[in-house]
């Protein structure tokens, strides 16, 4: 139960950050990730596979965005394609 409760406190969180965020602010986030995760694709290729804390430090990024950031590749698959060269 609790669970769904966090769920369900999360979609309307985001319903809210949505209906007082300009859309213009959104694209320039989306284009800021897209070049942050660009910049990290290139820093894996170069260094290879290094530690969380090594990666995060390296790219001025905390751990829980280091983390974000490297999850959010795995699942669109993108690491995969570095890891076949």
């Amino acid at each position: 139960m609790q669970m769904c409760q966090t769920m369900v406190d999360k979609v309307a969180r985001s319903k809210q950050l949505s209906a007082v965020t300009d859309p213009e602010l959104l694209i320039l986030f989306d284009n800021w990730l897209e070049e942050l995760e660009a910049q990290v694709l290139e820093y894996l290729k170069s260094r290879g596979p290094v530690s969380e804390k090594t990666f995060a430090k390296d790219l001025g990024l905390s751990l829980k965005s280091a983390s974000f950031i490297l999850s959010k590749l795995n699942r669109e698959g993108k690491l995969r394609k570095i890891k076949k060269g």
